[in-house]
């Protein structure tokens, strides 16, 4: 009996080259999201739930037009959001991030992140759930099931509709199976990581 999450940031969003926060899907999102429907077409879904930011839901959307059978739902506990401010140990390199958020949005982003993890990783043997959400919000959950220090949420990123899947089976914690998977993206639709300098 094993609950399974499948975890996917959205499709990239039309304006995202112009700095803009939200936004419908841009022609390469839509195709992303419409490969991601494929992928999981396979997958006996019993739920989908998005943030209910646009460019979460057009990508839920997509992925109900191919696969009718699912029926999205909105969630607030999906919405973007910064989870923790800086801790005792985020390195210090991460320090200038913070700069532009207050206290009140990481208070809101660590309570809605609370209540994140007891909605979703909550025990429900045999079930699929699809959650269509943001970088940070996977990024949290990733670092929830691994136990590993806050402040690593800044350090596990998500290309747009790559495919993360966590697992539970009755009487064991929970486990990664994949992270940020994107072989069913060819390599032109293989876009929001962030860019590291050459090696």
């Amino acid at each position: 009996m094993t609950h399974y999450l499948y975890l996917v940031r959205h499709g990239e969003h039309l304006d995202a080259e112009h700095g803009l926060e939200d936004g419908p899907l841009s022609p390469r999102g839509r195709r992303q999201a419409e490969l991601l429907s494929d992928r999981l077409s396979g997958v006996a879904l019993d739920a989908v739930w998005h943030s209910p930011l646009e460019r979460a839901a057009e990508t839920a959307r997509a992925v109900a037009d191919r696969l009718p059978s699912v029926d999205p739902q909105p969630s607030p506990l999906l919405f973007d959001c910064i989870p923790t401010g800086k801790t005792p140990d985020t390195p210090a390199v991460y320090e200038s991030f913070f700069g532009s958020f207050t206290e009140a949005d990481i208070a809101a982003g660590s309570a809605q992140m609370a209540d994140a993890v007891s909605e979703f990783l909550a025990r429900k043997p045999d079930s699929h759930e699809l959650l269509i959400t943001h970088n940070f919000v996977i990024a949290w959950f990733v670092r929830e099931v691994l136990d590993a220090p806050e402040w690593r949420w800044m350090t596990i990123n998500q290309a747009h509709c790559g495919l993360t899947v966590l697992a539970q089976r009755t009487g064991r914690p929970w486990t990664l199976v994949s992270h940020n998977d994107l072989a069913h993206l060819p390599f032109e639709l293989r876009t929001g990581l962030p860019e590291l300098p050459p090696v």
